[in-house]
């Protein structure tokens, strides 16, 4: 009953950024998972930075390339600058998206 109580649910549309704030985890076009470092918003835009280094700016939305990859969890690897540790993996996998069910990642910024 232990590995029960390990999973997490999420709805499935929730907001981009909190998602990203959540999770800390990038997936690049290549299939590659990344750490993220740093998240600065700029209105319907943010400037993510990962742990290797990496800086580009992202859109908020619930249907990217990006989104969708981080909720079906497509990925190849992972990268190797970034050392992302075994537990933040662990904890993604056992993450779980649904449209009806899950936390809503309500926003506390305002």
């Amino acid at each position: 009953m232990a590995a029960d109580s390990n999973k997490r649910y999420y709805r499935k549309h929730v907001d981009f950024f909190r998602l990203l704030e959540k999770i800390k985890l990038w997936p690049s076009r290549n299939g590659t998972l990344h750490g993220i470092r740093e998240i600065h918003y700029k209105g319907e835009y943010a400037e993510i930075t990962t742990h290797c280094g990496q800086s580009f700016m992202v859109r908020n939305s619930k249907t990217s390339r990006a989104a969708r990859w981080l909720r079906n969890k497509w990925m190849r690897n992972t990268c190797k600058k970034c050392k992302i540790p075994d537990w933040k993996l662990e904890k993604y996998s056992k993450t779980y998206f649904t449209q009806s069910y899950g936390s809503e990642l309500q926003d506390n910024r305002k």
